[in-house]
């Protein structure tokens, strides 16, 4: 996965909570509902966020990128921004 791919990932990530949080404020989903996603996608853009910095890291130290790989959510969850 490239870089470019892992930003449109985000992006998506990104678009799908903003449209939860919608939803919710419209009353078409319960917070129940809308918690559960939630935690998903927080989740997933740990992953995403932490991917990309890996590669980056790894290109700015002249390793390969490629080498990156996803860590388990437990490692990366809660990671500042």
């Amino acid at each position: 996965m490239k870089d470019d791919d892992i930003l449109a990932h985000i992006n998506r990530l990104i678009a799908e909570e903003r449209e939860l949080r919608t939803s919710l404020a419209a009353g078409s989903i319960s917070s129940h509902e809308e918690n559960h996603r939630i935690r998903y996608l927080e989740e997933a853009l740990d992953q995403a966020w932490d991917l990309l910095r890996q590669r980056r890291a790894r290109r700015e130290f002249g390793d390969d990128p490629g080498a990156a790989a996803p860590r388990p959510i437990e490692e990366v969850e809660e990671y500042q921004q």
